[in-house]
């Protein structure tokens, strides 16, 4: 298995010598407004994509199918829906069908539970966007679980802080690999992160100690308080520097 670390939460797995594109946010630096209350006016994304133009196209041209965990713009943006073929299947939480399906997607697959695409099984996981009266104003949001027949299984939390349903996801598919949406996203109104914080890689780590953690999620939307300096500062402390890997835009990783 391969992971290919574009920006974000925006990657491209090979699994089994399938090409899934996750959470595509396509757009060039600074071409969308800030995520309102979030303490300051930075355009996002931050950061450009690791890719010119020509590779980034190109890239699109291999790519067997699209994984969507939630249509939020920084993981399914406007450049993204312009950019893709519109054929390409779209793996999403069944909340999300209509709107992707209307964006003129023609092969929508919504995961309720369990579907088997290409010899690929890929579960459905719950989670929180947030806890309290935030989370439920972010709406619903999922994980996967890619699972292929030659391959490390992998679990892609999506954006989610810990809580039960994570806990029981790593109980449950005791994932080889799983991928964290980190970055302690948070408002300035308060209300807490509605990501992932170091503590929850932490609590992720000691969860499942067999597991390889890749943090992402980090410095590219304005409203991400979590640097890469210091989750790797506290995974130090912590003892976990070889559990976890914090991935530069661009690099990409092999299992």
């Amino acid at each position: 298995m391969n992971i290919h670390f574009l920006r974000h939460a925006t990657f491209i797995v090979t699994i089994d010598d399938l090409h899934l594109l996750v959470d595509p946010m396509l757009s060039p630096a600074q071409a969308m407004e800030p995520i309102a209350n979030a303490g300051n006016q930075l355009r996002i994304p931050l950061v450009e994509l690791p890719l010119t133009e020509t590779e980034l196209n190109a890239t699109l041209q291999g790519i067997d199918a699209v994984l969507v965990t939630h249509t939020h713009r920084d993981h399914w943006d406007a450049a993204a829906q312009a950019l893709l073929p519109k054929h390409l299947p779209v793996v999403c939480q069944p909340e999300d069908q209509a709107i992707i399906g209307q964006e003129g997607f023609s092969s929508v697959l919504p995961v309720q539970q369990k579907i088997e695409w290409r010899g690929l099984d890929i579960y459905r996981t719950g989670g929180h966007h947030g806890s309290g009266e935030l989370g439920k104003k972010m709406g619903p949001v999922s994980g996967f679980v890619l699972r292929g027949e030659h391959a490390p299984s992998l679990y892609i939390a999506g954006d989610t802080i810990w809580c039960q349903e994570v806990e029981q996801a790593l109980a449950r598919f005791s994932p080889d690999v799983v991928v964290l949406y980190t970055g302690a996203a948070t408002y300035a109104t308060g209300g807490g992160p509605i990501t992932m914080n170091d503590d929850d890689v932490c609590r992720v780590c000691r969860a499942l100690p067999s597991a390889q953690i890749i943090a992402v999620h980090l410095e590219t939307v304005n409203h991400c308080r979590l640097t890469r300096a210091a989750l790797r500062e506290r995974i130090a402390v912590e003892g976990l520097t070889k559990q976890v890997l914090i991935p530069d835009d661009g690099e990409i990783l092999t299992f």
